[in-house]
């Protein structure tokens, strides 16, 4: 597919405030990032023409996106840059259904109730991403509910279901992957899922004259019948592009951890949590995430990359990349929290961190809990401390470590044997960080 000719526009970034600098053309900006897997035949020409209104949907499953929608939510942003509207569509109405895309088994059908209450969350977050109110070309945010909601069944399967072909149906690989399962099978509630996304973006483009639509690769047959029934029943002619489904240098599905998914919702996967995972990304991805989730110009990703082959130890890469996301997803103030606490492993000051962070932290170092009473009054000897958690093998050993200048409360040198911590020492009265040497650290839970 050939890129068409460029077009410039000029917004605002709504998390940084500065301009932004003309842009190429979306797909030649896709081209370049990796993010386009691919596209209907025309669609770069569609987009050269003129302004374009794209759509991606987002299932409401959740009260909160997870990394691994960040490149849909990053594929709308370069949208927004390069002069197109926008639109976030929630399946607030498909939430209820389920998309058998990529699942063995079917999901557990939510109530509209939570359906809805899932969709505000979601609008928050893409806020961080999207400029709803620039006067240009501001992004917008549908909701599936307002016309699934009161489709009429009868009239849906004669006017739109003629349309579909219950063979091509069943050669969906979705479906196949399901019907080889004899347990499970498929029910016709996610049998029909085709189908509504289908009217979805004929609904968009009667609505909103929305005539491109936007999605993961496995996405890729219900964009195509998407676009076949806007032929079909409106006579004129729609687009679609995927994107790649992203997946680490060793093949594992991108945004899972032992731990389970990051949010975005700090509630769920805090900011250290969050900045920790893109700190942590391998050096065989790094580059390709940069491109991904960040919008870093070219030559600065490419002066990266040369410096993670020559300097790979410094890890800049990882930091650019892990700077920038948590920014935008958890604002300044966010990463601020995020640098801090992940100094603290290193021996940066704890004095500021609220509990919470503390316990998130030092979740992985060994612990073990002490009565809030036996820091009453006069306290606990710091040597009994340091013998009683194990940190030093005696109290011996506890007393040249203290002399020697290798023992750490809280991230401050303590050098005198007599030292007694008291209640005022614990952070938020629950916790005391125990440190010996540089990197053997022991969390004492205060209760």
């Amino acid at each position: 597919m050939e890129p068409g000719p460029s077009r410039t526009l000029l917004l605002t970034d709504p998390v940084t405030a500065l301009p932004f600098q003309p842009m190429i053309s979306i797909i030649d900006e896709l081209h370049w990032r990796g993010m386009l897997y691919a596209a209907t035949e025309g669609a770069a020409e569609h987009f050269a023409e003129a302004p374009r209104n794209t759509y991606i949907g987002f299932d409401p499953t959740a009260a909160s996106l997870h990394v691994g929608s960040l490149l849909p939510v990053m594929g709308l942003v370069h949208l927004q840059r390069a002069g197109h509207t926008p639109i976030a569509l929630v399946g607030g109405g498909t939430g209820l259904i389920g998309d058998p895309s990529g699942k063995t088994s079917e999901r557990q059908l939510l109530t509209k109730e939570l359906a809805a209450a899932n969709a505000e969350g979601i609008r928050s977050q893409l806020e961080r991403f999207l400029d709803f109110d620039v006067k240009s070309n501001p992004a917008k945010m549908r909701n599936n509910l307002d016309w699934l909601g009161g489709l009429a069944l009868v009239d849906f399967l004669r006017d739109i279901g003629k349309h579909f072909s219950v063979n091509q149906l069943l050669a969906k690989e979705s479906v196949k992957r399901r019907l080889a399962n004899e347990e499970t099978g498929i029910s016709f509630t996610e049998f029909s899922y085709a189908l509504l996304q289908s009217y979805d973006f004929l609904e968009l483009y009667r609505r909103e004259g929305c005539t491109v639509q936007l999605g993961g690769s496995d996405q890729w047959g219900n964009i195509t019948a998407g676009t076949d029934l806007i032929r079909r029943v409106e006579g004129v002619r729609a687009f679609g592009a995927v994107l790649p489904l992203v997946t680490n240098a060793g093949g594992t599905k991108f945004g899972k951890t032992e731990s389970g998914a990051v949010w975005l919702d700090p509630a769920l996967t805090s900011p250290y949590r969050f900045y920790q995972f893109w700190i942590n990304v391998d050096d065989a991805d790094v580059g390709a995430y940069l491109r991904f989730f960040t919008l870093l110009p070219r030559d600065e990703i490419e002066a990266l990359e040369d410096r993670l082959r020559t300097e790979p130890q410094g890890r800049e890469a990882q930091r650019a990349l892990a700077e920038d996301v948590t920014r935008r997803v958890h604002g300044e103030s966010g990463l601020q929290g995020a640098r801090q606490a992940s100094e603290v492993l290193f021996g940066g000051e704890i004095q500021g961190l609220a509990a919470d962070d503390v316990a998130d932290i030092f979740a992985d170092v060994p612990s073990s809990s002490l009565s809030r009473d036996a820091l009453g009054g006069e306290g606990t000897s710091l040597v009994d401390l340091l013998a009683d958690s194990g940190l030093t093998t005696s109290k011996s050993d506890a007393r040249r470590s203290i002399e020697g200048g290798g023992i750490y409360v809280n991230n401050r040198r303590v050098t005198d044997v007599e030292h007694r911590v008291v209640t005022t020492d614990a952070i938020e009265g629950r916790f005391l960080v125990l440190r010996k040497g540089k990197k053997s650290y022991h969390l004492v839970e205060v209760g």
